[in-house]
């Protein structure tokens, strides 16, 4: 009989954290040299589909499994074995048919997907995308119920696996297909079998778990009926899938939208169009990575005040807001800034078939867009923290909706066209943030001071971009090696050594970090005392 190890909550936490920011840095490694593999038409069709996907992964790791876990751990503290059972009896059946059904729609009728999409080129990704779907809910009941039993390992080791299986066969399906001289919408499709195959793999793993911890004694309680927990399931799931999905399901909407002003409005072709947002979506790419690295304090944020909360400790549970959003800006400033001034070399190194100056240009707009996600996660987490989870669904609604507006109305004049897309993703990500912040000053007792917290950071951010892209130009004019991509390689790194070193420097001189702060960070301790921070 396996013997079931409990991590503490903490713990539990810290694994999560750890999980997600190293599957985050597989998928950038994932869709970078995608990118390129596929080229900018090719990128489209993959995203397209993708974009599908990512609502529905967001569904299976965000809502359900936390309200699975939260009802078995709530039975099986309680000794109640039976109920725990059925519980995930009934999630894993209610799942199952979601998946089945998601199943039969996009494979089926993966066409009329591709259509709503405004990209028929997608449909052979959608299908591919399908059996996957399958996976999806599953990986679910049996991720919630690991958690549910306090044992996180499992559901971070799954996202790896599923992460690195995406990486390798994903990757190596394409390059194969592209090599056999095939179309590249047939390269993306087979990009997407990679993520299918990793979700079976994450499944196998995920079932074998169960099958080593399930419970053996057949308890004695009565539990609940059927369909009661169903209900209990899904009120408790439903407003933290909204939470989560919601940017997923917005940028959804927002792929049909744009591809279908392109080309109704402005008469592109369906190439063209691909073309346009193949090189939005690879900005995309660079532009997340802000936000990915937020994973670990966003998380470690709410057990923390919700803790100090439970003391009715005001002074802690206000170090620790201030301390969060500082750090916050520490991070997202210099990352999103550092973006905007060197967008376009960015883009000629990280994709150089592309058009860099155009898509330069996107990411440019969408580095100041990425500090706006950044303060929108840790706001979110703060409210989440003290019980307002439905503020983040409202936010993100209104922001969401202008959004849309905002794209549909402005990607239809020629002068604008694709160029709409990022200055509407920087106008929702501005409103959302602002009314979270707005929110957080009304819920705290002690008002934060905004500027206190963000006028320094945000200062030696601007300071260090400046220099970045003044750096870089003068590299670029002086500098000239073997080859354009070992030059370009060359350029950039000092450009963005010389920025770190300014930015490092500024943070010390104007002492902008606390120990407090520093606190909130792996290994913050010994950082503070390397770098003599009181």
């Amino acid at each position: 009989m396996a013997t079931e190890k409990k991590q503490s909550f903490f713990g539990g936490a810290a694994v999560l954290a750890a999980g997600v920011v190293i599957v985050k840095i597989i998928g950038a490694l994932f869709k970078i040299p995608l990118a390129n593999i596929l080229s900018e038409t090719g990128n489209a069709d993959f995203n397209n589909a993708y974009n599908i996907y990512a609502v529905l992964l967001t569904i299976s790791t965000a809502g359900l499994p936390v309200a699975l876990s939260k009802m078995i751990s709530e039975a099986k503290t309680l000794g109640r074995e039976r109920q725990a059972r059925r519980v995930l009896k009934v999630s894993f059946a209610a799942f199952l048919t979601l998946g089945v059904i998601s199943f039969v729609i996009m494979w089926f009728g993966n066409e009329k997907c591709a259509a709503l999409l405004n990209n028929p080129n997608a449909a052979y990704g959608i299908k591919a995308l399908a059996p996957g779907v399958v996976c999806v809910g599953c990986l679910a009941a049996f991720r919630g119920f690991a958690q549910g039993s306090f044992r996180m390992t499992p559901t971070a080791v799954s996202q790896i696996i599923e992460a690195v299986s995406k990486l390798f066969i994903g990757l190596g399906l394409s390059m194969y297909v592209v090599s056999l001289g095939y179309e590249d919408y047939i390269a993306a499709a087979a990009a997407i079998v990679g993520v299918t195959a990793g979700s079976v793999l994450a499944l196998v793993y995920m079932l074998i778990d169960y099958l080593r911890h399930r419970p053996r004694s057949a308890g004695t309680d009565t539990p609940d009926a059927s369909g009661a927990i169903l209900k209990r399931l899904l009120s408790i799931a439903i407003p933290i899938t909204l939470s989560a999905s919601m940017v997923s399901i917005i940028t959804l909407i927002d792929t049909s939208l744009v591809q279908g002003q392109l080309q109704n409005a402005l008469g592109y072709t369906l190439k063209e169009t691909r073309h346009l947002y193949g090189t939005y979506s690879s900005g995309m790419n660079l532009y997340n990575l802000p936000s990915s690295m937020m994973t670990a304090l966003t998380i470690s944020v709410i057990p923390t005040v919700s803790a100090s909360l439970a003391r009715n400790d005001r002074v802690h549970t206000s170090r620790v807001i201030n301390s969060s959003l500082r750090v916050t800006g520490l991070m997202a400033f210099p990352m999103g800034l550092g973006l905007w001034a060197l967008a376009e070399p960015i883009m000629k190194l990280c994709y150089p078939r592309y058009d860099s100056e155009l898509g330069g240009s996107l990411l440019a707009v969408l580095g100041i867009a990425s500090m706006f996600v950044c303060l929108m996660l840790i706001s979110n987490s703060i409210l989440q923290s003290y019980g307002r989870v439905h503020v983040p669904v409202f936010t993100m609604l209104i922001g969401g909706v202008v959004k849309i507006i905002f794209n549909y109305n402005l990607t239809a004049v020629p002068s604008i066209n694709i160029h709409a897309a990022p200055y509407g993703t920087l106008v929702c990500f501005v409103i959302v943030a602002s009314l979270n912040l707005f929110f957080v000053y009304r819920t705290m007792e002690d008002k934060p001071n905004y500027f206190k917290v963000f006028a320094k950071p945000l200062i030696a951010s601007l300071v260090m971009a400046v220099c970045a892209r003044f750096s870089y130009r003068f590299f670029a004019a002086h500098i000239a090696l073997g080859g354009a991509t070992t030059t370009q390689i060359v350029n950039v790194g000092l450009a963005v050594v010389l920025a770190v070193i300014v930015y490092v420097a500024l943070v010390l001189a104007l002492r902008i970090v606390t120990r407090d702060d520093l606190a909130l960070l792996p290994k913050g301790e010994k950082l503070a005392r390397i770098l003599h921070v009181r």
